[in-house]
């Protein structure tokens, strides 16, 4: 029969080790004592604890004010602080709009009465907007200053207008006459803000594009200016470009002119409209026959700045096609019948 175990003696042999007693902290019987300061509010506060006369403590000025510091530190003149009818002459004697005003301003009355203020206080007046002895306004904008000069006739604001007025004085032009006349060429199915767009977006691509390099065969027209200055003005560079490759003339084909029906080539001079007209013709077709330069609505845009800027550089075939046009005209210009002299 084997031996009964023995719970107890088995308990012995475990290791136990008892948890330390937890210390406790003696604290200190007498407390510290409540700080003595109150609320700034409160009117029964010793003298450590006023604050009023901290400068970090003080209301800010006024802007004018601030502006006539400013002013008199830089020796200028600056603006007028007692512009203005005070509120206090406008309720002076009215005991009723008086206790309507808020706190403030009663309190500022009362201190102005008493003449107990504070030195350099003004009381609060009627104007918004301080102005200087200048003709400019500080109204927060930008180089932005009053009509000071009167006009030449009393009684008219905008001046009369030069005279003898010329017969298309109705039309009202909004744009240069070269952007509006290309505008009108370059739109198609009377679309007219997309032809407004890449009319932007050429004048864009000449005023960001490189310097050009002038060919001395194929110079501008007399009184250019420089390369260097033709980015600098898109619009003078777009009419440079025009009219360097305008024709003088166009070819009439006059048939049975010379006699057995056969057509006569006669030399017509043109217009300066009708030069322009045919050169930005000239140079669409050019623009037409280049290169994609991939998808995108300003795709025929760039190409057509690109051929305004090979025409300047004298590289567009553009040349080639004026000249042609030159050579038969000289060419022709016997077919030319003047009228008799009478």
């Amino acid at each position: 029969m084997p031996p009964r175990l023995n719970i107890l003696s088995f308990a012995r042999s475990i290791p136990y080790r008892p948890k330390s007693q937890a210390q406790w902290h003696v604290q200190p019987t007498i407390r510290a004592a409540p700080s003595q300061s109150r609320a700034f509010s409160d009117p029964k506060d010793p003298p450590s604890t006023d604050r009023s006369t901290r400068i970090g403590s003080q209301p800010l000025p006024d802007v004018s004010e601030e502006a006539a510091k400013t002013a008199e530190i830089k020796g200028a003149q600056g603006p007028e602080l007692e512009k203005g009818t005070p509120v206090g002459e406008v309720v002076k004697g009215d005991k009723a709009a008086q206790e309507k005003l808020p706190k403030i301003m009663q309190d500022a009355l009362k201190s102005k009465m008493s003449a107990s203020g504070p030195k350099g206080s003004r009381s609060y007046s009627t104007t918004t907007t301080p102005i200087n002895s200048g003709s400019g306004v500080e109204l927060g904008l930008v180089d932005f200053h009053l009509a000071t000069s009167t006009p030449d006739v009393p009684g008219v604001k905008f001046g009369l207008p030069t005279l003898p007025i010329p017969r298309d004085a109705n039309l009202k032009y909004r744009y240069d006459p070269v952007v509006d006349q290309v505008t009108n060429l370059l739109m198609r199915h009377g679309q007219l803000s997309v032809a407004q767009r890449n009319m932007s977006l050429i004048l864009n691509h000449l005023r960001t594009a490189p310097v050009p390099t002038i060919n001395p065969s194929r110079p501008l027209i007399p009184g250019a200016p420089p390369p260097s200055h033709l980015p600098l003005n898109p619009i003078l560079y777009l009419t440079l470009a025009i009219d360097s490759v305008a024709p003088l003339l166009r070819i009439r084909s006059q048939k049975g002119a010379a006699g057995g029906g056969v057509a006569l080539q006669i030399p017509v001079p043109l217009g300066q409209r009708q030069r322009r007209r045919t050169a930005v013709q000239w140079i669409l077709a050019a623009a037409t026959r280049r290169r994609h330069r991939g998808s995108g609505k300003g795709g025929f845009a760039q190409r057509i700045a690109e051929e305004l800027i090979s025409v300047v550089e004298g590289r567009s075939a553009v040349w080639e096609r004026r000249h042609a046009v030159h050579k038969l005209g000289v060419a022709a210009r016997a077919n030319v019948v003047l009228p008799r002299k009478r």
